[in-house]
């Protein structure tokens, strides 16, 4: 099987290598630590040298992946300290971030799946369990780990109804990569009852909650938050508008709307962050094109400007901590399956998105249910709804007030997580020693 999905992919990597190299050109993207990704040589220092145990792998995709790894990655830490960490990510952004969040740990870049690339970082990292956050199940990754005798968990696991049809469409290979995992830790019993579908058996599967409940911050004056706060001059009579993790064409929506609802509110103030760092000066052309004056996170010209655009990384989390109201993007357009609507929700934002949200069901469904949210069918009803709530300060408290009590209910998955992990690790060490 390797060496017919090496072939696979080497064919879709040439068919895809026009596509892919103008993107680099365009955007820097795909650039950093390719070798390290393609051929499998990246090297984890020895800083943690005198724990006894082999390192523990935590992988996450990208930088949502990384945030929800920190919380979990210090209780495990705090738990078990004997036992060494390393943390992968796939993308360029993650792989920042993840140096930012885990300065004192290895960062690798996650080896393309290539037999040769998965063999040899794993040679190179040498664990006794790969945690992925999520989940990305690559068949090649998952036979070289059981051929080394390395369980593998998925943590905060999750499946949407788009990623259970891509993975039916696999047929016997879907059952086959369910069952290389050992442990099987889902968010929701929906998402349980999805990869018991695909055919993972009833012991591999645990319902824990979401993490990301576990990983938010519900106070507004919290010190990354009052820094944003002091840097933008944020004042109490400011009415605070934050569209966050927005694709396009949301930012364009959020600025008509929001040109139309400044003249009743002067106090109006807009902060936009694009999900996607390589759009940054896209989004700022766009303000230009609309002619209102803004400034950007990278280069403050006025901080107390009416509009700003963020054009930085990791700083969405603590932002929400300052917004009346909250648009969570990636919502309106049908592509993308929304965003994390939690964060806003715990600082009890008055929390708004689009009705596509099926990377977050579960949590959207139960959001508005408690009264938590709005969710608004298109760009016309997202108007309505956010003039009515920049008008109603008591709507707003109510609906925030909502927000953050649900969050705090849903709180201890990490613990449970944790102790899920550590029962992987104690029956393989105790298997170790029998042998």
């Amino acid at each position: 099987m390797p060496l017919l999905l090496d072939a696979a992919y080497l064919f879709v990597l040439i068919l895809l290598s026009p596509w892919l190299l103008y993107r680099a050109w365009r955007t820097g993207r795909y650039r950093h630590g390719l070798r390290d990704k393609l051929l499998g040589l990246s090297s984890i220092s020895n800083q943690q040298s005198a724990l006894v145990n082999r390192p523990v792998w935590f992988h996450g995709v990208s930088v949502g992946e990384i945030h929800l790894l920190r919380q979990v990655i210090a209780a495990f830490r705090q738990r078990y300290p004997r036992w060494p960490v390393v943390v992968s990510t796939t993308t360029d952004t993650g792989f920042e971030e993840a140096r930012k969040c885990f300065p004192d740990l290895s960062v690798i870049h996650f080896p393309f799946d290539f037999s040769w690339a998965v063999r040899r970082t794993l040679q190179a990292v040498d664990p006794a369990l790969i945690v992925l956050a999520e989940g990305e199940l690559w068949p090649n990754s998952l036979l070289a780990a059981r051929q080394r005798g390395v369980p593998v968990a998925v943590i905060n696991g999750r499946m949407s109804p788009r990623s259970l049809r891509r993975y039916r469409r696999l047929g016997p290979l879907s059952r086959w990569l369910v069952r290389q995992i050992k442990l099987l830790a889902m968010q929701t019993d929906a998402y349980a009852a999805a990869v018991r579908d695909l055919g993972a058996d009833a012991e591999q599967v645990q319902v824990t909650g979401s993490v990301k409940f576990d990983g938010v911050t519900t106070d507004r004056h919290n010190p990354r938050t009052e820094a944003l706060r002091q840097l933008f001059e944020v004042s109490a009579n400011d009415l605070v508008w934050i569209a966050g993790s927005t694709q396009a064409p949301e930012e364009q929506i959020v600025l008509d709307i929001y040109h139309r609802l400044r003249p009743a509110h002067s106090n109006l103030r807009l902060f936009l962050v694009p999900r996607q760092k390589d759009r940054f000066d896209e989004v700022a052309k766009l303000l230009e094109r609309a002619g209102l004056p803004f400034t950007r996170r990278s280069s403050i010209l006025d901080p107390r400007s009416s509009v700003v655009l963020i054009d930085s990384i990791g700083e969405l989390g603590a932002l929400w901590g300052l917004a009346d109201v909250a648009f969570v993007g990636g919502s309106l357009d049908g592509r993308r399956g929304g965003q994390n609507m939690i964060e806003p929700a715990a600082y009890g934002a008055a929390v708004v998105f689009g009705p596509h949200v099926w990377n977050f069901r579960n949590v959207a469904t139960r959001l508005v249910e408690a009264g938590g949210a709005c969710q608004v069918a298109d760009a016309a009803e997202l108007e309505r709804v956010t003039a009515r709530l920049l008008g109603d300060v008591e709507e707003r408290r109510r609906l925030g007030t909502a927000a953050r009590d649900y969050v705090l209910r849903q709180q201890g998955a990490t613990e449970k997580t944790i102790d899920l992990l550590g029962q992987l690790l104690g029956a393989r060490h105790d298997r170790s020693r029998a042998a």
